[in-house]
This record gives structure tokens, sequence and C-alpha cells, in this order.
């Protein structure tokens, strides 16, 4: 996936969950941040981030932040690209898990929540669930890294829609390099993770990919080992 109209910052702030205040070209400029997430590891006073002008004139921000980076590398943070990164890789074949799908929809209802893709292949119908990850751990990637009771939600979903017939994953798109695993943050959200298990231990792929990330870019990569 591409970021167009792309500016380097350096970030200073985040006076609330939306807003951080950022040095751009030596003017400090209050811009909207993708992620309602906590962050703390990767807000630090001084980091080099990255961000994208947007072109919305009615806009109360003129960029938005993508990426901060972290030990020398970029963490995209932006909560709403791991959905298209996953159907991008998921059409070309990329998730060996999975394979190929003749067909592709995002955003499908199921019970009373809504998967992010659907997919059907050789004659079977299948849902993906994707969570974006960027919480790292001493090389460890966790998620959640705050209480998600609609995380849980979409999880026993998934558990039941296994139960149905349907081919279920829930991916991990970890927003980042340097990673050796990835596992779920049982200190935060024991709910969440008590949930994962049951959903392996009920058939549903738990499935945990790294990213490549460029100051305008972001590309799943690798497989991730999972640790239950």
């Amino acid at each position: 996936m591409k970021y167009e109209n792309i500016k380097e910052g350096i970030f200073i702030s985040r006076p609330n969950r939306f807003i951080a205040e950022v040095l751009v070209d030596g003017k400090t400029e209050r811009v909207h941040v993708r992620n309602t997430g906590r962050l703390g590891e990767l807000m630090i006073s001084g980091s080099r981030c990255i961000l994208e002008e947007g072109n919305n004139p009615s806009r109360k921000t003129k960029y938005s932040l993508t990426a901060i980076e972290n030990g020398g590398q970029l963490v995209n943070i932006d909560s709403q690209i791991p959905n298209a990164v996953a159907a991008e890789a998921l059409e070309d074949g990329h998730i060996s898990e999975i394979g190929i799908p003749q067909y592709i929809k995002r955003e499908v209802k199921y019970g009373s929540s809504r998967f992010d893709i659907y997919y059907e292949k050789d004659g079977r119908k299948g849902f993906v669930e994707v969570k974006g990850v960027t919480l790292d751990v001493n090389s460890t990637a966790m998620f959640p890294d705050a209480p998600t009771e609609r995380g849980t939600k979409h999880i026993h979903e998934l558990v039941s829609a296994k139960s149905e017939g349907y081919e279920c994953s829930v991916l991990f798109v970890i927003q980042m390099k340097g990673i050796t695993a990835f596992a779920p943050n049982a200190e935060r959200d024991k709910a969440f993770a008590d949930a994962l298990k049951t959903a392996y231990n009920a058939g549903v792929n738990v499935l945990a990919y790294d990213c490549v990330v460029t100051e305008d870019s972001i590309t799943l990569d690798k497989p991730i080992e999972i640790k239950l």
C-alpha cells in the first residue's frame, strides 16, 4: 500500500488520543493521529515521524501521522491500513496458508459482527479478521495494547463461523520489521488472550506476518512464529 504527499517531522507530544504536535519545517503543527491506542513506547519526544498531507480543505488538521521511527526503524501506526494491506497480500497469493482466492470481498457481515475479509477458493468459503499490531516487547509483537471487547467478540464469532463450515483465520499484521514472535497480550487483556487460544483449539488459523515499512508504503512480508 502506498501513501501520497509524504512529509517528515519530529514528534513533540500527544495532547489527546486524536491529536499530536509535530515539528514540520521548523513549525509546530497539530496533526491527526490515525490510531487511538496508547502507543506510549513509540510516541517519544524527539522521534522522527512520517506524515501524510491531506487534500481536504474542510479538515481541521493538514497532516495525518502514519509512522514513527523506533530503534532505527519505522513503525507504521496507521490503524486504518492493515485491512488494505491484508487484502492486497491475499489477492497476490502472499498468504500461503490461504492461497489465492477466486473471489474477495471486504467488510462482510456475519452474525452480529462484520469480518474484514470474505473469500471463496475452490468451492470453499472463508473469513479473515485482521488486527494491526504496533506493540513490540523485546522483539515480540503483542496484541492488544489496551483491552478490546470488540476484538474478543470477533474471535468468538470466528469460532462460530468455523463450526458452520467456513474457513476462518485471524491475521495479525505486524506493522514493522525486527520481530521474532507474536503473542497475545494476556497482561493487558486476558479475555482476548483466552479467546484466541480457544479459537486456535477450535481450528481457527492464527496467523502473524511482519511488514516492510518505508516512508511512503507498507507491504505484508514474512510469517512470524506464534506463541499462545
